[in-house]
């Protein structure tokens, strides 16, 4: 099972998490790191490779960061160590779900292939999904006064 490490700005990796486990349960291999502003980096450093370790049971890990070329995000890739971890950014639930659904029987890359097409999935403006869904609504609506 690939491993799974949040590391985000403030508390969203713990937040993240638990909104993770509310809609698909308890997870195995999961960590959690937080970077606050007066936080030691390199301290923090250090945690994220021991929750590596912690995380990987020899199928990789899958470090999941907030934004790319943010401080969390910096600080995961500088201890990417070849092809056992990857740094996925700009995390959301739905690439979540759909990593924790797939990172038993695939590849460390698979899972982070099609966790990031399910993140960019899920992106939208709903008033252009709506719109065409509105306008058919109020149509309806004027032909049902006729």
């Amino acid at each position: 099972m690939i491993g799974m490490v949040l590391v985000t700005h403030g508390h969203l990796a713990t937040e993240f998490r638990a909104a993770l486990e509310h809609v698909v349960g308890p997870q195995k291999q999961i960590a959690s790191i937080s970077i606050g502003p007066e936080d030691d980096m390199e301290r923090r450093r250090l945690d994220i490779i021991e929750a590596v370790k912690q995380s990987d049971t020899g199928d990789g890990v899958v470090l999941l960061t907030d934004m790319f070329g943010g401080t969390p995000s910096n600080l995961a890739i500088s201890v990417m160590n070849g092809a056992n971890v990857e740094v996925l950014a700009g995390v959301n639930l739905p690439m979540l779900i759909k990593l924790a659904s797939v990172r038993e029987g695939q590849t460390l890359e698979q899972a982070v292939l099609q966790a990031q097409d399910a993140g960019r999935k899920y992106v939208h403006v709903a008033s252009r999904i709506l719109s065409p869904r509105c306008a058919e609504d109020k149509k309806q609506k004027i032909e049902s006064q006729k």
